[in-house]
Parts: structure tokens; sequence; C-alpha cells
């Protein structure tokens, strides 16, 4: 800085016309140095880490959400990028760019969240401040967010790089089934940090009210190893992790942490806030998500809002727009109980079908639908579970890989003649990393990465 600046200039004009001064290393006193930190950092260094990582844990969000979201035809971004109405429907026989906005703005936000996560990992390491106990809960805390990240990249490019503890020589990008299985002993370590954690954290932490002692952030562990058991198709012991979460079938389908906003300095808004009738900045939804819903279904009327004119771009057009969130600060969940009483009804397909369609009639009924009565065959409650999930998590990032890991990304609609449908973003060029399009019968759909070294 100019103030920098200004004291070396002063500093050697001084030692110049004196010449029996020295200098000595100074970290910088108006930033916080990564040397301070990791070299005995005191309590407020590493509280002040804590807030660092579950803020990134928000970075990102947005971005994913929406370009996912329009991937998987549940909404449109009507803004001043056509890339949102372009590659990311693949028009006119598009592919999409792994050096673009949405291949890696994603990444480096969950790898930056991740890193931070890091540098607290190693900072307890290196610090007298804190006891035994208290260094538990760090470390419990720092592990689950780390896991938590990975699940979000997996949910968008199908793999990530698990081993990054040293950025100078990262490990490989693994598959989707090995950072599943990753993510899952990260957990498992962090649950047992957590249980030697005490009955209190020596941190604060801001959206996780209700889960904010190390017991309780232990079922929020659990729900993030549920979801990962159930993505990797481990039902049982998805089934085992929900017990000891926050699942509670006869309770608030909204409790569960959240991410929180505000507009103090240096703070951040919910970027997925729009206001109604807003030209130019705009998240439409997709005609489908009208059309396709049961009569009655308040999630659409909870959700989404018509406009008072339809609105058009690029060929592609809506009549509603998005009110899922009711101001620039309203929270976003985390992982709240709806999802995870959707997951307890996929964990129990095929195997305890009854316990299955009692889930699905809980968010069913929450949403003013009467009870599923249709067949109880495999197929037919998958296809009943990805339409609640449809319904209940509309803007949230779980849409297109819902449809990915079951393999039904092929029965989206095509908007426009020449689109393509893509279930998957390509890694960032940056990590110099190939992608090979499969040939489908609807469009191409990205569904399979491969590295070439």
């Amino acid at each position: 800085t100019a103030y920098e600046i200004s004291l070396g200039l002063v500093g050697s004009e001084m030692c110049i016309r004196d010449r029996s001064c020295t200098f000595d290393e100074e970290f910088d006193p108006n930033r916080p140095s990564l040397e301070g930190i990791l070299t005995d950092a005191s309590v407020n260094q590493l509280n002040n880490l804590v807030v660092g990582v579950e803020s990134g844990m928000r970075s990102g969000i947005s971005g994913q959400t929406v370009h996912s979201g329009t991937m998987a035809r549940e909404l449109y971004v009507f803004d001043a990028d056509p890339r949102n109405t372009g590659d990311l429907l693949g028009a006119n026989g598009a592919t999409l760019d792994n050096n673009s906005f949405y291949s890696s703005s994603v990444w480096a936000a969950k790898y930056r969240t991740i890193k931070n996560a890091n540098i607290l990992l190693e900072a307890i390491a290196n610090t007298t401040s804190i006891d035994a106990q208290d260094a538990s809960g760090y470390k419990g805390f720092a592990q689950t967010v780390i896991a938590h990240q990975l699940l979000m990249l997996v949910k968008s490019y199908g793999r990530a790089r698990v081993d990054v503890g040293d950025p100078t020589s990262p490990g490989p990008i693994l598959q989707e089934s090995e950072v599943l299985s990753s993510i899952s002993s990260i957990l498992d370590q962090a649950l047992s940090d957590l249980s030697g954690a005490g009955s209190s954290f020596a941190f604060p932490l801001a959206g996780f009210s209700g889960f904010d002692s190390p017991s309780t952030f232990s079922k929020f562990n659990r729900a993030v190893k549920s979801a990962a058991l159930v993505y990797s198709g481990d039902k049982s012991g998805a089934l085992s992790a929900l017990g000891a979460s926050y699942l509670d079938l006869n309770g608030d389908l909204t409790d569960g942490p959240k991410h929180v906003y505000s507009l103090s300095s240096g703070d951040q808004a919910n970027g997925l806030y729009k206001i109604v009738d807003n030209n130019g900045d705009q998240i439409i939804v997709h005609n489908s998500f009208i059309a396709d819903a049961e009569a009655g279904d308040s999630r659409v009327s909870n959700k989404t809002i018509i406009r008072s004119d339809p609105t058009t771009q690029d060929g592609l057009n809506g009549t509603h727009q998005t009110k899922l969130y009711a101001s620039n600060i309203s929270s976003i969940d985390i992982i709240r109980n709806e999802e995870l009483v959707l997951l307890y009804a996929e964990a129990n397909i095929p195997a305890n079908s009854s316990e299955a369609v009692k889930a699905l009639n809980i968010v069913r009924n929450a949403a003013g639908l009467s009870a599923y009565s249709g067949s109880t065959s495999e197929s037919a409650l998958v296809d009943e579970l990805l339409k609640q999930r449809r319904y209940s998590f509309w803007c949230e990032n779980h849409r297109m890989y819902d449809l990915r890991r079951y393999g039904k990304s092929s029965s989206l609609p095509i908007d426009r003649p020449g689109d393509e449908v893509f279930n998957i973003i390509p890694v960032p060029l940056t990590e110099n990393e190939l992608l090979v399009n499969i040939n489908t019968n609807k469009g191409r759909v990205l569904t399979r990465p491969c590295c070439l070294n």
C-alpha cells in the first residue's frame, strides 16, 4: 500500500543518514499474515479463521445453483451474459467451456473454503493457546466443513481433489465413488474429534443456531454423511447416519443449519433473491415446473410468482419468476429436515417400501397434497421420490445431480431446436483435464469426465 511504501522510504532515508540501524522482519500490521496464524495462534485468531471458513461456505452458492438449475431445466437466468441462455443449454450445439465462469467459479470458491479449513487445522496443531478438548472441537468443525464442500463439488463436477493439504503437490482428481468414500472417512474422523470436544465449542457459529455445540453439530455431521452414503448407494449405512442426525419425521421440515446473510460492511447478501417484475437480472421459472405440478401443490405458489408481463430472452420464455427468498438477507438452508426426510425415503427404496411411502407422504401432505396412491415398485417409488425432490428443492442445486445419478438426464425437455442437455460441469482448464461427451437420443448429455495426463 502507499502507507507501507511511505514507511519504507522514511526508514531507508534514516538508515542512510545514520548507517547504524538495522531492520527486524515484521509482519504487516494492517493485515493478518499466514505465518502469524500458523505460529502459536491466539484463540482470537483461531476464531477469526472459523468465521472465515463458515462465511466461505456461502461462496459460489448462487452461481452453482443457477448453473445447475439452468442445465436441469428448472430455471433460466435472464441477464446480460449470453452464456447463461447459450452455453448452459447447449444452444446451437454449443459445448460447455472449461475456461468460463460456470466452470471455474464454484471450483475456486469451494477450494478457497477448504484451504481456509486446512489452515485452521494446521494452526490448531501449532498453537499452545488451547487445550486438547477445545482443539478437538476446532478439528471436528473444520473437517466436517471440508467434507461438505467436497460433496458440493461432486454435485457439480462429478469428481474432486481430496488431498489438497500441500498446495504445491496436490493429490489426483478422484472419481465420484472415491470422493464419496473419502467424504465418509473425513466425516467419521470429524465425529471422533467432536466426541472429545466437551459440552461446548470455544468459538461461536453464526448460522448454526441449535447446532452450535459439539453434540448438536455432530448431528449436522451425520446429516452430511447420510447424503454422501445415499449418493454412493449405501442405503443401510445412510439409515444409520440419519438415525444419528436431526431427522425428525414428525418435526418441522425447515429445521437445520443455514447460511446467513446481512448488509453489514464486509458481509454479503443472498444472491438468489430477485426483485419481483425486475428486468435485466432475473431468475425465470422453467414453464415445465408449473405445467407438471400437481394441482394444489403449495410449493409452486410458495417458491414462484407470476410476472405482470411474461418475459422472453434468446428464444426462451417464462410466465413466472422466483420468489423463493423474501429479501436479499434471507437465509439459505444448508441441509434442512425436509431433505433428511426425503433421504430417509430414498434409503428405504426398495427394501422397505411402506416406510418410504410414509416419508414421501410427510412431504406431500406438507405441500397440501393427498397421500401417495401409486405403485410401490422400485421404479415407481424412485419416480415419485424424484418428483418430490424436484418440487421441494426447486432452485436449490439438487435437480441436475438427482437426474444424473439416476441416469434420467435425457428425459429433460429441449427448449429450442439445436439445444443440448448437459448434466455435469467441466473441471476448470487449469486442472489440465479433458471431458468426454456421450451421445443420447435427446441431445448430447455430458456424463462421464475423464482425464488424460
